[in-house]
């Protein structure tokens, strides 16, 4: 799951970084509307957390912007503004939920899992190919009704192949699912995080196999 964090507030900003990065999310971090906006043009999010004073315009007009050109991604509006007008007109502008500051780091945490197990209208929840079956709202795997543990970065690799299943999933996009864009990424981390994956999937007797189309992407396909 990959979020933005949209926060002028550099001390803040890294902190809602590092807490969201500690709990398995690729976090990006933009300080202005014009950062967001560009990031949002190139790269798919799960979900944003918003902070409506910015240093080059209104969080609210940026929303009313995101959702007029039809983007709906989950928005969390983070902001000072406690006024009961402005959280019930950022909630109409598009806004899935509003917390105001100051706020615990741990509730922050909470409403983004929440509204991560909302089910978007463009993809179904659960993903199922053969015997396993992912939540994506709760990142949950079971392999034959069995609950199966496995880390989230390569949780987030196989909802991204069981979305294409039986379809080439380009590397770029891979990257761009599990990374953020200040990771330092090695030439081979997309390989060692499918190896990963390939290797616990049939430690645990799935159904699937994963092929490696060399230097384009990767294949999952159930095992017939």
């Amino acid at each position: 799951m990959r979020v933005l964090v949209v926060e002028d507030n550099e001390k803040l900003a890294d902190l809602l970084t590092s807490r969201l990065t500690e709990q398995g999310y690729a976090v990006d971090a933009a300080a202005s509307i014009d950062a967001a906006a560009a990031m949002l043009e190139v790269v798919s999010f799960d979900l944003v957390v918003l902070d409506l004073t910015l240093p080059d315009g209104d969080g609210r007009a940026f929303l009313r912007a995101l959702r007029a050109a039809g983007n709906g991604v989950p928005v969390l509006a983070a902001t000072a503004r406690s006024d009961l007008l402005e959280r019930v007109c950022t909630l109409d502008d598009g806004a899935d939920d509003y917390l105001v500051k100051p706020f615990s780091t741990e509730e922050l945490l909470a409403r983004v899992r929440a509204l991560l197990r909302r089910p978007r209208v463009t993809l179904d929840t659960v993903l199922a190919v053969g015997n396993i079956a992912l939540d994506t709202a709760s990142m949950a795997l079971s392999i034959d009704g069995a609950a199966t543990e496995i880390q989230r970065r390569e949780l987030s690799v196989l909802a991204v192949l069981l979305r294409d299943q039986g379809r080439l999933v380009p590397r770029r996009v891979l990257e761009e699912a599990i990374y953020s864009l200040d990771d330092e990424v090695t030439p081979n981390a997309l390989e060692a995080a499918v190896s990963r994956l390939r290797r616990r999937l049939e430690q645990q007797g799935a159904s699937v196999r994963i092929a490696t189309m060399r230097g384009l992407g990767y294949i999952l396909s159930e095992q017939s």
